[in-house]
């Protein structure tokens, strides 16, 4: 310090000051882990604030097992269950645990597309498969396991849609005509087998029941001359009358091998799918033994459900409107019914058409004569 300059001197308050900075800026700089969790236990904060925690990473086959878990909770078909098993506990986790995928936020869109490829179903099937999938992901983001929806991008599959094929009359009357000897002739109780495969197959043809509805189908569903097919969305129950003959056969019908009081055609033991299992091989020996082609001479793909195609179809061209049809085969929306069977939507369409101008009389298709009042005006004004 130069002897001329006079010593720098400090105030009091700015010495306050600079000391209570100091010592915020230590208090700040050492915080103590006790304090952070004490702030994360009682602090809520903001999407985006710096000392957000963490979300738990949900592992693919957490997220698997939860979706079943609702699944059966909701009561779905068993038929429908039995997919979304083969979907995401066979395929899904197989492929992603073979892919390293341990974890739904490791899944992007890029990897389902690359899913999609494995794929060997066609048609309808790969299509409805992709939207399992995406309603799959959809539950996911509303459980908050991801924050995205990465099955949203992909784009709905395309393919021709073959219309639905059922039974004529005529190949009806020759499946009916071949369970009178379906089956070896020296069998086990191969009558009672027939008819029990006769009693069955016209209740799928006139009740318009899935297989494994009418293979499981119970006594106290048959109400006078009516079945019981479900209980709508507002409570009110939904029935199907039977022809009197399907009655008869279905009040006749023979016991199986392990008879159950409460059943027509089940034993009430095992699972269904091994019973409609059991079914599906019959009718592949009956659809042998009816030998039916095509008009050009190919042989007919038959099995059991287009008994109901054809319950569906002989309904909409006899007149019955479509919302009514839907209410009866028991589908969610009209739009289903409409996308299964609209050619034969349009096929009704035609008869229509046919009938009005059918009802056209020829005495009003003749050329009508102006009124005598007009001819008069016509010829003044020509004069």
């Amino acid at each position: 310090m130069d002897k001329g300059t006079a010593p720098f001197s400090v105030s009091p308050e700015y010495a306050e000051t600079q000391t209570m900075d100091s010592a915020a800026e230590q208090r700040s700089a050492v915080v103590s882990p006790a304090l952070i969790e004490a702030i994360s236990e009682s602090a809520s904060f903001e999407e985006g604030s710096p000392l957000q925690l963490a979300k738990p990473r949900i592992a693919v086959e957490t997220a698997v097992e939860a979706y079943m878990a609702d699944a059966r909770s909701r009561e779905l078909r068993p038929s429908t269950i039995s997919k979304l098993e083969t979907t995401f506990r066979r395929q899904f986790l197989g492929w992603t645990k073979a892919k390293g995928l341990d974890y739904l936020d490791e899944i992007n869109l890029d990897a389902l597309l690359t899913f999609r490829t494995t794929w060997k179903d066609e048609g309808m099937s790969k299509q409805k498969k992709q939207e399992r999938l995406i309603g799959f992901f959809r539950e996911c983001t509303k459980r908050s396991y991801i924050s995205k929806n990465p099955a949203a991008g992909m784009r709905k599959i395309k393919f021709v849609q073959i219309p639905t094929d059922y039974f004529t009359c005529e190949e009806f009357e020759r499946i009916i005509a071949a369970t009178y000897i379906c089956g070896d002739d020296n069998g086990y109780r191969v009558d009672d087998n027939r008819t029990r495969l006769r009693a069955i197959t016209l209740l799928l043809r006139w009740g318009g029941l899935r297989i494994g509805d009418a293979v499981t189908l119970e006594r106290n569903r048959l109400h006078k001359d009516s079945i019981l097919l479900y209980q709508a969305k507002t409570g009110t129950p939904v029935y199907v009358p039977l022809p009197p003959h399907v009655l008869g056969a279905l009040n006749t019908v023979p016991s199986g091998l392990a008879p159950n009081p409460r059943y027509f055609f089940w034993s009430g033991n095992g699972e269904p799918k091994t019973a409609v299992s059991h079914w599906q091989r019959s009718y592949r020996r009956l659809f042998k033994l009816t030998d039916i082609v095509e008009p050009d001479g190919k042989k007919k793909r038959c099995h059991p459900h287009m008994f109901r195609d054809t319950f569906a179809v002989e309904m909409l061209l006899a007149g019955v409107p479509i919302d009514q049809v839907s209410l009866l085969l028991g589908h969610s929306s009209v739009r289903i019914t409409e996308r299964n069977y609209s050619p034969f939507v349009k096929a009704r369409q035609i008869q229509l058409q046919e009938s009005v101008r059918a009802a056209w009389k020829p005495s009003l298709l003749s050329t009508v004569k102006r009124p005598l009042s007009i001819r008069r005006a016509t010829t003044n004004m020509s004069s």
